[in-house]
């Protein structure tokens, strides 16, 4: 037997001969412990990235803030620019970061802010020259995970810089305009207020169109309700700016769509977990549903959207054969539930109703199967020396005049980690389905590992497929994988709202 006990002891005893060895060796622990932290500010001193700036001016400001407070807590030292000042002939505006990497910590730096790419060579490819999978993902590039654009120069840079001491909070901006507010739709924050202001029972429209300085998929919210637009521009940083003039037809009300988010049984699903994390960061209100609660039909009556997280076909409908890849655990019969057949048509008959159901990952495959969706994964039967993508950042365009793209920049970088590629089949049907992300032409890789780049190649890593009087949207890559790839979190906000 191994039970709870048995691991609390097993810590304990862990972390007392730690604690023991280092006060019996003091003299070695601090040298060593400063020999290392020498030796890599001496690399960063001397390597080919010496300084790495992050620009004031960002699609998604308030996600650079985030970062920026996530490597502090990582004991990173930042300075921030007191005015401005330039750097290989680029102007940078007061209020960027800059991180020197002749510090400590230099090998986490390089690990997070400098693109990198994963080696290739006989370490990491088998006698049969098949790749050997990394222990997680290829690269850990955060500034590329939460799309946040980062500079890296071969120079140590000077100016009037100060150190943080403490984690940014920046304070939002509020200024009424004739017609009431606008809400940047680039910035994740402007999600999270909007929810909240909905919550205080404040209506709330969008933008559909180009207007003026504004674009597709910012927020409208309309005159008054000031203490409760100062107390959510207080907890989030969300400018609230002025808007004197509305345009007459490129604006709708805003409809939050009511959430359910899919929890198996069988064992849990970590992906479901990271939906639900991401999903409480940024104040969506959704219901856990499960198998039963499925089987009971009539969802249409209760939701809108239901989001399925990245899982199999068996662990979704909670029927393993005995031939399938992994067995579940023997639980409880209670706890084995699944939706079963019962849940499968009456997944059916929501989306039919006008229900959006989103497909996250390799949940796509439940999708195609059971509503018989003209679709295909291109890289489903190529051997991983035609094609292998084991977690990188690939270079996509984002349709941004799509609802479900609004606040996107035109292109960017999605995460690629054993994710579908979708191709269309030809059929009379084809008008029903639209590419929302696409590949690029050429070039793919950003950071990590990529082989046979021509196999996704300007070809759909995302799809929205009307059905019915709803619609099913597929998202192959990881959109919110571990709640860290915040540049695409909005792709998922996006079918909610």
């Amino acid at each position: 037997w191994w039970t709870l006990r048995d691991i609390v002891e097993q810590k304990k005893s862990s972390a007392w001969s730690l604690l023991d060895l280092a006060a019996r060796n003091k003299e070695t622990v601090l040298r060593t412990a400063y020999m290392k932290a020498r030796n890599q500010t001496n690399r960063g001193a001397t390597g080919d990235v010496k300084t790495v700036v992050i620009p004031a001016k960002q699609h998604d400001y308030l996600s650079a803030v985030k970062m920026v407070n996530n490597l502090l807590r990582s004991g990173i030292e930042i300075q921030k620019a007191n005015s401005q000042f330039m750097v290989d002939n680029i102007h940078y505006d007061k209020g960027s970061y800059i991180v020197s990497l002749a510090q400590p910590k230099m090998g986490l730096i390089r690990n997070l802010l400098v693109e990198t790419h994963y080696a290739d060579n006989a370490w990491t490819r088998k006698e049969d020259g098949s790749p050997v999978y990394p222990y997680d993902l290829a690269t850990h590039t955060m500034f590329e995970f939460m799309g946040v654009q980062v500079d890296a120069k071969v120079v140590d840079v000077k100016g009037d810089f100060s150190i943080l001491d403490s984690k940014e909070a920046p304070d939002g901006f509020i200024e009424e305009g004739n017609k009431g507010y606008l809400l940047d739709g680039r910035s994740n924050q402007s999600y999270r207020a909007v929810n909240m202001l909905i919550e205080e029972g404040v209506k709330v429209k969008r933008l559909t169109a180009q207007f003026g300085d504004f674009h597709p998929g910012d927020f409208v919210v309309s005159r008054g309700h000031k203490k409760v637009i100062e107390t959510i521009s207080k907890n989030t940083g969300v400018h609230f700016m002025p808007l004197n003039s509305l345009p007459k037809k490129e604006i709708i009300n805003l409809e939050r769509g009511r959430l359910a988010l899919f929890q198996r049984y069988y064992g849990g699903n970590m992906d479901e977990g990271w939906t639900r994390q991401c999903l409480e960061n940024f104040n969506f209100p959704y219901h856990t549903l499960m198998g039963n609660e499925i089987k009971e039909g009539k969802l249409i009556d209760k939701w809108d959207v239901i989001i399925l997280p990245s899982d199999s076909p068996d662990g979704i409908k909670g029927t393993y054969s005995p031939n399938s890849y992994r067995q579940p655990e023997k639980y409880p019969e209670k706890y084995m539930n699944g939706m079963g057949k019962e849940g499968v048509e009456a997944l059916k008959e929501f989306v039919k109703a006008g229900g959006t159901l989103v497909a996250l990952g390799s949940s796509y495959e439940f999708a195609v199967k059971e509503f018989d969706l003209k679709v295909r994964n291109l890289t489903d039967d190529l051997e991983s020396k035609k094609f292998f993508c084991p977690g990188s950042t690939i270079k996509v365009n984002f349709d941004n005049t799509d609802p479900l793209a609004y606040g996107m920049p035109d292109e960017g970088l999605v995460l690629f980690r054993s994710s579908p590629t979708f191709a269309v089949s030809p059929s009379r049907k084809n008008t029903d389905y639209k590419t929302i992300v696409r590949y690029k032409e050429k070039d793919l890789l950003k950071s990590g590992w990529l082989i046979g780049e021509k196999n996704i190649a300007k070809k759909s890593a995302m799809l929205s497929v009307k059905y019915g009087d709803g619609r099913i949207v597929l998202i192959g890559f990881r959109t919110q994988h571990r709640n860290q790839t915040d540049g695409t979190f909005k792709l998922l906000f996006n079918t909610i709202m």
